[in-house]
């Protein structure tokens, strides 16, 4: 898989302050044979999204997604399918890149830690009420449509 570096991307204004960061969905088989998905709530903020965090100095954005999601939900897991990147303003106004995947869970488990204080496995249609943001909603569909279409979320 190619790494995409912070340099890659266009940002939204194409100025030195943009943050750059990556995150994921990640998604487990229920015994249904249905997917689920985890969203993280965020106290701090009081909003419900997916797991993600900024890039590390030399860190790629595959290589970010996967910490921050082990950091704030305890799983480890591998990269799936690219699902897009938002961009949005932070809270300090500055324009930020996330770019996400889909990630398969291997293993691992949450608890309650300074960003994160729960995790909710959820269908899509769940997750398309909880989430906080349109955005994360936009990138809800992407997956669920994939997976409607028969496509492979996950690798393996």
């Amino acid at each position: 898989m190619t790494s995409i570096r912070s340099n890659t991307l266009d940002s939204p204004s194409h100025s030195a302050e943009v943050v750059h960061a990556a995150g994921g969905i990640p998604v487990r088989r229920r015994v249904d044979s249905r997917w689920e998905l985890a969203v993280v709530h965020r106290p701090e903020r009081g909003d419900w999204s997916f797991p993600k965090g900024k890039l590390e100095p030399g860190e790629t954005f595959e290589e970010c997604a996967l910490r921050e999601v082990h950091e704030e939900t305890g799983l480890r897991c591998r990269l799936g399918r690219f699902v897009g990147h938002t961009e949005y303003r932070d809270r300090k106004d500055r324009p930020k890149v996330v770019a996400y995947w889909v990630m398969e869970v291997l293993g691992g488990s949450f608890h309650v830690n300074e960003e994160v204080d729960q995790v909710r496995w959820v269908d899509f249609q769940a997750a398309a009420r909880l989430l906080t943001y349109e955005r994360d909603r936009e990138l809800l569909i992407v997956v669920e449509a994939a997976d409607e279409e028969g496509a492979s979320l996950v690798t393996g």
